[in-house]
């Protein structure tokens, strides 16, 4: 059995192919797998990792600007286009794939499309509420589009084709009550504990509001415990909590540079304050979390703040639009939520019913499924 990946772009698009190419391998062995990504994108760095072979495709996005920087830019990708199509059917050639799946990233679209015209069967999956560009393309010639939400399938002009599976979460995201994570973590008092992290997508912008929001927390006296995630922007936080006079030490709250044990503090938090792309809601639905959720808007389409309505509709998100933020208005919501233990536990039976932590189970059993069609 051959099975081609197609992805990239964000670790979003790669992550529920590498979870789903694993049960293909556990269920087949000896099976064979193989990712295409486009030159030069962060697939090339993240697939490999995991252990997977990858080749690439030359292939751009599209600029929805009229500039004549925007106009030269276009002209550029459909030069690419022409270029991709060729090397996916050299691909395919090379590598005569049982079944081809795209996940999201423009790579995806000159592989599938090409695995389409061949007859293979093909499939796409899309994490996000409303489909890109790419996925929305390939609706017409795939068939079966997977989503993660039911409300996506409105968004598709095929439902007959679509299929809710939801999208796959890491398993150590499951491995941790919130008591055994808790005592991991040496957290011995009964505060409540808030946990923020924003990536990379302006999170510049969010850090600043956080020291805005550490220097509150320190004039009510410390209400709850605050792990936050500060990327690359931890020496500039770290100044400015000095310059306010904001000293963390005995608090019960840190700043990290980086959250490498992510599931285990998501396990130990009450509530999350972050931002809203694809595979953070899976994450926070599967495992069901209260969050305040700060949509990117420096994102495609603006698909994050549509990802954050699901989630605010459903009851168990509040959204705040980036907007409309600051460091007082997170702190009012946050520590609103923390003190009021009824409503989050309102908002984790409403996750509850909208995660779907067997995603990965739900993609594997539609593409064999499909396979044997």
């Amino acid at each position: 059995m051959k099975v081609l990946f197609t992805c990239g772009g964000t670790a979003g698009h790669v992550n529920p192919a590498v979870a789903v190419a694993r049960l293909f391998q556990e269920r087949h062995p000896g099976c064979e797998i193989l990712f295409v990504g486009a030159d030069g994108g962060m697939e090339c760095d993240l697939v490999p990792r995991e252990g997977f072979e990858i080749r690439t495709v030359t292939i751009t996005n599209f600029q929805r600007a009229l500039s004549p920087e925007g106009v030269k830019h276009n002209l550029v990708t459909l030069r690419n286009l022409a270029v991709a199509r060729g090397q996916a059917g050299k691909i395919l050639d090379e590598f005569p794939a049982d079944l081809v799946v795209g996940t999201g990233g423009y790579a995806s679209y000159p592989v599938v499309r090409e695995a389409a015209r061949r007859g293979i069967p093909t499939a796409v999956h899309e994490s996000n509420a409303v489909p890109g560009l790419t996925t929305r393309r390939l609706a017409k010639v795939v068939d079966r589009v997977m989503v993660g939400f039911e409300e996506s399938r409105a968004h598709y002009p095929h439902p007959e084709r679509v299929v809710v599976t939801g999208t796959p979460v890491r398993g150590d995201f499951f491995r941790y009550t919130r008591a055994q994570a808790r005592e991991k973590l040496g957290i011995t008092d009964e505060k409540p504990v808030l946990l923020s992290y924003w990536g990379s997508l302006g999170a510049s912008v969010m850090n600043g509001y956080m020291v805005e929001m550490l220097e509150l927390e320190q004039k009510d006296g410390w209400p709850f415990r605050h792990i936050a995630g500060a990327g690359r922007s931890f020496q500039t936080m770290q100044t400015a909590l000095a310059e306010k006079g904001v000293d963390l030490t005995g608090s019960g709250c840190e700043l990290r540079e980086y959250i490498y044990d992510m599931p285990l503090v998501m396990a130990a938090a009450d509530l999350v304050l972050c931002r809203a792309g694809a595979s953070t809601l899976a994450e926070l639905s599967a495992i069901a979390k209260p969050a305040i959720l700060v949509p990117s808007p420096n994102v495609t389409a603006n698909h994050q703040e549509k990802n954050a309505r699901v989630l605010e509709s459903a009851g168990g998100a509040e959204l705040v639009l980036e907007s409309e933020c600051s460091g007082p208005v997170l702190y009012q919501h946050a520590a609103g939520l923390l003190r009021d233990n009824g409503r989050r536990d309102e908002m984790v039976r409403r996750l509850r019913g909208l995660g779907v932590p067997d995603a990965g189970e739900r993609i594997y059993t539609t593409l064999r499924a499909l396979m044997r069609d």
